[in-house]
């Protein structure tokens, strides 16, 4: 039953009306905020394939890779993430979004016509600032479409949109990179975000009732931000499993923007001999960055599409009967990826670095649906927006904003001061950034003993 006095799009809470929204429509909205974060990492994520020909175009060092694909967005992606949550807590989520997809497509378009290092980090910024209104405002309406027992699927689905967006923009930046240059491939990714961001705005509902009673009511008792801070506070697993999302994000930021580099720098003649082979095959005129390109596209995009799932599918199907699986699947991960990743980097053939980099992509990615689910499960319905930014302003800043510079600094360590060069640095680098996941499994493995005590609803 719709409120008749409420705007286009939106329709009275399930709970002031007694009707819950169609199975049908809960799909359909799935998938269209799956396509959503899709197209956030697409245009977070193209830079990485490009960052090679960009250091070679601008002149860069690889600490300015690491500021450009990291520390200027993650900052005014973390930072505005917050009072955009506090937003989303009393307004139109479906609009804040649809918002945000035109900013941050916008600014990637404008990343195109960057001509030095700073116009591209400000174009990079306006990424960030657009892209701060997403998951929080997404969150919290799937966790109100979604009963808990089928949250962490949920919210996994909705975080295939991780890989799946770095699966295309890898493998159609890298092609376009090939054929127009890179400065296209900004433009194609960025392309596509106003048609989404209309279906976002005429077709979202926003769950929440629009009764005058009901709007005064929730008015009444909305939590502050200081006030969910201290709820938050009193949550030891939140901040464990925080700080271990973190670190993972570390981790996998910190080598998105160099993994590319990593082949083109220590593999190019067996790349180029890979490109030819594929050429002949299949008739194609892939250059370097397309076959790289399409090579980790599989990687990160098939393989961590099946993480991301397995992640939420396990959690959900062991936490029926013990909440603890939520941390303990992805804390074991966490410990075997430590050594399968480092093989992948030592050994000389890189189609066999290629296929062992599959396994890494899936354990990196089983904690999404397990630590999302689990943070908007320990709090009430009226925090949820609040603690998803909260959530993202740790992973981000900590992950994003360092992890990538962290990387870039400890390759120039190793190629310039230790005279390594920049194949071997960029490799050590790697290698002993991926150690941090120790650290990762230590925080997850503590949170068994807080979980079931933390856990709301």
């Amino acid at each position: 039953m719709t409120d008749a006095t409420a705007p286009a799009g939106e329709v009275a809470s399930p709970e002031v009306v007694g009707s819950p929204l169609p199975a049908g429509y809960r799909r359909y909205a799935l998938w269209l905020l799956m396509i959503v974060y899709s197209l956030n990492f697409l245009d977070r994520q193209v830079v990485n394939i490009l960052a090679e020909p960009i250091k070679r175009d601008l002149g860069l060092a690889d600490w300015q890779l690491g500021m450009m694909t990291g520390l200027a967005f993650a900052l005014f992606y973390t930072v505005l993430g917050l009072p955009i949550a506090r937003l989303a807590e009393r307004s139109n989520r479906p609009r804040i979004i649809a918002a945000s997809i035109i900013v941050w497509s916008g600014f990637t378009v404008l990343c195109g016509f960057a001509q030095n290092f700073w116009q591209l980090v400000l174009a990079r910024i306006g990424v960030g600032v657009g892209e701060a209104g997403c998951t929080p405002a997404a969150h919290s309406l799937i966790t109100d479409y979604t009963p808990r027992e089928k949250r962490a699927s949920a919210i996994a689905f909705y975080s295939i949109g991780t890989p799946l967006g770095s699966l295309i923009g890898l493998a159609m930046g890298g092609m376009i990179a090939d054929a127009y240059g890179w400065r296209a491939a900004f433009m194609v990714a960025g392309a596509p975000g106003v048609i989404i961001g209309a279906l976002c705005f005429f077709t979202l509902i926003e769950t929440r009732g629009k009764l005058q009673a009901d709007v005064a009511e929730r008015k009444a008792s909305q939590i502050g931000f200081a006030d969910s801070l201290r709820v938050l506070a009193a949550k030891k697993t939140f901040w464990l499993i925080a700080f271990a999302a973190a670190i993972k994000a570390f981790i996998g930021y910190g080598h998105a923007p160099f993994t590319a580099s990593f082949f083109f720098r220590n593999h190019a003649d067996q790349i180029a001999d890979l490109a030819a082979s594929i050429n002949a095959f299949t008739g194609l005129n892939l250059g370097p960055a397309g076959t790289v390109g399409i090579g980790l596209s599989a990687i990160s995009g098939i393989a961590g599409m099946f993480g991301v799932w397995l992640g939420g599918f396990i959690a959900d199907r062991l936490g029926a009967k013990d909440l603890r699986a939520y941390v303990i699947v992805p804390a074991i991960a966490s410990l075997i990826v430590i050594p399968i990743y480092i093989a992948a980097v030592l050994v000389g053939d890189a189609r066999v670095a290629f296929l062992l980099l599959a396994l890494p992509a899936i354990l990196g990615s089983l904690w999404y649906g397990p630590v999302y689910a689990t943070a908007q499960s320990i709090v009430e319905p009226r925090m949820r927006a609040t603690t998803a930014a909260v959530l993202l302003f740790i992973i981000n800043l900590v992950g994003l904003g360092l992890g990538p510079l962290f990387v870039g600094i400890l390759s120039d360590v190793f190629a310039g001061p230790m005279a390594m060069g920049e194949a071997e640095g960029l490799r050590w680098a790697l290698i002993w950034s991926m150690s941090f996941n120790l650290i990762a499994f230590t925080l997850f493995w503590i949170a068994r003993k807080t979980i079931r005590e933390d856990m709301v609803s």
